[in-house]
Formats: structure tokens, sequence, C-alpha cells
């Protein structure tokens, strides 16, 4: 864009180009969302706190950026987004004055800086139009679809009170008048962005043209001048530990680091939503563990003792009820603790049950499943079954913990076959729909 004002033979060094200025407002547009996003994941977190503040969101965030902005305009000449990208705001002239400006900038700058009406000015453009165009754009989006279901939903109420007529004009503006002055924003916005690409104008926005500012790019004695900012003053007392957070120089240094700071972290957040919806990084972690030969899973929960039962119960098969009883024996002897998975904060052994061969028996009651529900780690029991034994109240767990409390766990709050925590307890159950 720069080299289309150069093909017609008036380039100034100091104009900034119309890619730079948009964007500076595309990073500035990005702001009120990212700190609206912030806000509602802190709100799902202290909902007590933070409710307020969120519904409130677009009156606390005019009042925040306008102390912000208002300190970048006295101190920086621009807003913080400008600044990020070296630009300035100054008091537009009639004709330029190269001669002046290279001979001598710091008497230029001077000459040029905004006042306090302008700054005042420059705010209005800057917070107070944003803001009043936020809250129309959210009554259109309320107000234009109730047009559609009849007059029932825009006539005036009968008898109506000075503040209901007030709202029956305002909605009627919202859904007849506010698009055509929406459209006309925009299109204006357009011509001017046009006229400043082909150095017709030296203003790229309409509200700059009416408050008489232009932007700049900032130069050497700007940055003298931001710089001698930072610096204390020859005849004031000495910087110590208790002058660094006096509230007097504390808050422009937290307003000044706002410049890199908030455009920082807006494109981290940016990156971190590329990476995690783009391909890219699925490819990356697949083609980094191409060449990683993983072991096969242990299962830690199938003790020597279930595969005993088992293969008693195999042998079993077709004998009498002497071999029943037996089996109910022999359901009740002591498990090997050896044998057992581990818990972690008693270093006790954990009571499991063994994997039934017939993937139809529930493990816990070893009868067919009903109303089938998965664990986490893949087991799958009757739903009564595996919702007792989370809660340790099973039928099993009480018989087995009898006389061996304090020297096992019943295995509450784990899956019955490998012992492993189930994250939820009882809410990480899954039903599986046939």
């Amino acid at each position: 864009m720069e080299f289309v004002t150069a093909l017609r033979g008036t380039f100034d060094d100091g104009k900034p180009s119309l890619f730079e200025l948009l964007s500076e407002q595309q990073l500035n547009t990005l702001l009120p969302p990212t700190l609206r996003y912030l806000l509602t994941v802190a709100t799902h977190r202290y909902p007590r706190y933070l409710l307020r503040a969120l519904n409130s969101f677009d009156e606390l965030y005019a009042l925040a950026m306008l102390v912000v902005e208002r300190h970048y305009l006295r101190t920086r000449g621009g807003s913080f987004t400008e600044h990020f990208y070296g630009l300035k705001r100054e008091k537009a002239l009639h004709a330029e004055i190269p001669r002046a400006t290279a001979r001598a900038p710091e008497l230029v700058r001077e000459t040029l800086k905004l006042s306090e009406k302008d700054v005042w000015k420059n705010l209005a453009v800057m917070v107070a139009l944003p803001y009043l165009k936020r809250k129309l754009d959210e009554s259109h989006e309320i107000e234009a679809p109730r047009a559609l279901l009849g007059a029932n939903y825009t006539r005036m109420p009968a008898n109506p009170t000075l503040k209901q007529r007030f709202m029956h004009y305002y909605k009627w503006f919202i859904r007849n008048v506010y698009p055509s002055v929406h459209a006309a924003y925009y299109f204006s916005i357009i011509a001017f962005n046009l006229a400043y690409l082909f150095d017709s104008s030296k203003y790229h926005n309409p509200f700059m043209w009416l408050i008489g500012t232009r932007i700049r790019r900032m130069n050497a004695a700007d940055f003298k001048a931001i710089e001698a900012l930072g610096k204390p003053s020859p005849g004031g007392p000495p910087m110590t530990a208790t002058s660094f957070f006096n509230p007097r120089t504390m808050g422009p240094r937290l307003l000044g680091s706002l410049s890199l700071l908030l455009p920082t972290s807006i494109f981290a957040l940016k990156f971190l939503e590329w990476w995690y919806a783009s391909d890219f990084a699925k490819q990356l972690s697949r083609k980094a563990a191409e060449n990683l030969e993983l072991p096969p899973p242990i299962v830690s929960g199938l003790s020597a003792l279930g595969v005993k039962i088992s293969q008693k119960k195999a042998r079993g098969k077709g004998g009498d009820e002497k071999d029943k009883d037996k089996e109910g024996e022999e359901r009740a002897e002591i498990p090997l603790a050896e044998d057992a998975p581990i818990a972690t904060p008693s270093l006790l052994p954990i009571f499991t049950v063994p994997s039934p061969e017939d993937s139809e028996l529930c493990p816990i009651c070893e009868d067919e499943i009903t109303t089938a529900t998965a664990c986490q780690t893949g087991v799958v029991y009757c739903y009564v079954c595996i919702h007792k034994w989370l809660e340790g109240s099973h039928p099993r767990q009480e018989e087995f913990m009898t006389e061996r409390v304090g020297k096992w766990e019943n295995g509450q709050g784990r899956c019955a076959v490998t012992g492993r925590r189930v994250l939820g307890g009882t809410e990480g159950l899954r039903r599986i729909m046939v």
C-alpha cells in the first residue's frame, strides 16, 4: 500500500500505510471479546463474585478503557494499541512542513501535540463511539426478530408512561432506522479508506476528520520524550524500594506495560486457538510417535486369586450342590495381598474381583448383566452393582471387610476389576444403549 502512494510521487515517511491502520484496528477489536471470554471462564469458577461484573462487562470495559486511553493519549500521544504499532495522534495541518520537521522535530512535536480538549475528543471517538455501537448492535439483534412476529409485539401499550413511550420510539428506531445508519457508517469508512489509500485524504476515518486529528508514525523526538518519562527528574529524590511501590509511580508503570502485555497475550491466545484447531499439531504429534514402540497395557487388578477361582469353577461345572457350597467358601477365602493392587495414599491392598470368562456376565454379581454400564476403565457391569461398589455399600464388599478393616481397602471409588480410581465417582459411569 505504501507502493501505491510512492507511484504518485507524494510518499511521506511519517504517514502510516492503510495496512498498519487496519492491523491496529483489528487488534483493538480483539480486546473486548478476549477479555469477555477470560471473564466468562473465571465466572464459571467464582459466579458469586464475578457474575455481576460479567453482566456489566460493556460498562466496566468502557470505564477501564477511558482510564487507560486517557493515560496513553496524554503520555504517548495515541492509544495503547497504536503505541504497540509505533503510531501516534496529532493535530492535522493544512499543509505539510517537512523542513521544520527535519530541523526542529521537538518543536514540531510540542506544537502538534494533543491538547486536553483534543484528548477528550479522541476519547469520545475511541471509547464512547464503540460502546454506543455495541449497545445498538445488541438491541438490533434482539428487536429485529420481533418485527417478524406481528404488530402485537411492536405496538405501543395502552396509556403508556414516559418510559414506555421512550422505549417504544427507541425500538422503532432500532428496527427501521438503525440498519440504514449502520450501512452508512461502514460505507463512509470504506470511502475514507480508499481516499487515504490513494493519498486523497489525510484521514482514514470520518470521525478523525470531524475532530481534526490524524495518525502518524512516531519519530525520534517521540521516542526520546517517552524515554524521558521513565527517568526520575533531576531535582527529585532517588529511586528506592519504597518509591518503586509508590502509587504515583506504580500506576503509570502498570498502565505503560499494557501496550505490550495485552497485545502479546492476545497473540498467544490466537496462536493456541490455531494450534488446537489446525491439523498441524496432530500431524506433528503423529510423526513424533511413529518411532515409539509402546508396550502392551498391564492390568493390575487381575489377581491370582481370581484366576484360581475361575479355574476351580471350570472344573466344578456339572457338579452337585456341594460344589456350589465350596465355590461360596472359596469366595470368602483370604486373597493374597502380594497379588492385589496397592492404594497410593494408604499403601494397603485393594479388594478386587476377578474378570469373568464370559463377557456377558457381571464381574461383581457373576450373573447376566442387567442395565449394562461401562466404567472409565472399559469394564462393563450391572448398573446397580457398580453403583453400590463405587459407594462402598455392596454386600460383597461389606462381607469381605468384616474382619479386615484397617488391613485392606474395600475398593470404594475404584473399578471393581482393575482397582483404579474412577474420576467423578458415580458421575463417571456411562450406561450403554444397545
